[in-house]
């Protein structure tokens, strides 16, 4: 029983992360599983099961809160449950310890990307609300629903940095959308894990609970994202994505740095975070004020006689 309410937990704080942030269920949830002595199969099986109905949730509470772009949904979203299906139904055979460090490195670099964007300029509006193109989408949704299922998550972290990167969707659209679309990639992960797998594998109080634990946090998080400034919520997308990615490349074959090196490393990225996350809050404050007074300053404008 307290591993089952430990699981919900995890439940709740993964989607919570997750319907505010875009990403990390599946990555923390998996983490879990698998410190607990579960196979990878079976661990990303249980996740992606529970997923279904955390994402079902999710996305119903952002699309009643506003946040989803069904065009992207549909363009993303198919090609991403092939991806899905197919990763899930191979995974066995297949390996992702070359391609997790190139991977994590175009994470990185998009993860700087956003992080210096948003924290010095705020959202970007240059190409905003241009239509994101299905050349575009359908292929990132291929490689994320592929990477999602052989890697226990990655939907978020693929596909949300790559379209906050384009600058054509703003932040709580991107997250609502990917959200939302990630409820086929869990029902084609599903499959193609049932397929390999079998059930006998996969235990289903697990499920229950990473799942109860999820459904309860997911209309917080979409409540979270549309309250949040864009500019705030950018920096913390992109610092995210930084610290994530920089653990996979520093304990990978290509570096695998010591324990110390990794700490101090961590430590460096949390306080640069930690002052982007800072000096969003006060532009943002400074940039409400400044547009305060300016509507302050129209209103005591008289208004021309006839």
């Amino acid at each position: 029983m307290r591993k089952l309410i430990m699981l919900a937990l995890v439940g709740l704080g993964a989607q919570l992360v997750d319907g505010s942030l875009g990403m990390a269920y599946g990555v923390t949830s998996t983490t879990l599983l698998l410190a607990i002595g579960t196979n990878p199969a079976a661990a990303s099986a249980t996740v992606h099961l529970a997923e279904i109905g955390t994402t079902l949730a999710s996305g119903v509470s952002h699309w009643r809160f506003g946040n989803v772009n069904w065009p992207v949904v549909i363009k993303i979203g198919i090609p991403g449950a092939i991806g899905a299906f197919a990763g899930a139904t191979f995974l066995s055979s297949l390996s992702t310890e070359v391609a997790a460090p190139v991977m994590a490195l175009i994470l990185l670099t998009l993860g700087l990307y956003i992080l210096i964007r948003f924290t010095t300029f705020g959202l970007p509006t240059d190409r905003l609300h241009k239509p994101l193109r299905k050349r575009f989408l359908a292929p990132l949704g291929l490689v994320a629903g592929f990477v999602d299922s052989t890697g226990g998550g990655g939907w978020g972290p693929v596909g949300t940095p790559a379209i906050l990167a384009s600058g054509r969707l703003e932040p709580r659209k991107v997250i609502g959308s990917i959200d939302t679309s990630e409820f086929l990639i869990a029902i084609a992960a599903s499959l193609g894990f049932l397929v390999g797998l079998g059930s006998e594998n996969i235990d289903f109080g697990w499920v229950a609970a990473l799942l109860i634990g999820g459904v309860i946090a997911a209309p917080i998080a979409a409540w979270l994202v549309r309250h949040v400034p864009p500019r705030v919520l950018g920096s913390a997308v992109g610092g995210i994505i930084i610290l994530t990615n920089s653990r996979s490349l520093l304990r990978s074959d290509w570096i695998d740095a010591p324990d110390g090196t990794r700490y101090t490393a961590y430590a460096v990225i949390v306080l640069v975070w930690a002052a982007a996350l800072a000096y969003s809050i006060r532009a943002h404050l400074a940039d409400r004020r400044a547009a305060e007074h300016a509507e302050q300053d129209k209103a005591e404008i008289p208004a021309p006689t006839a």
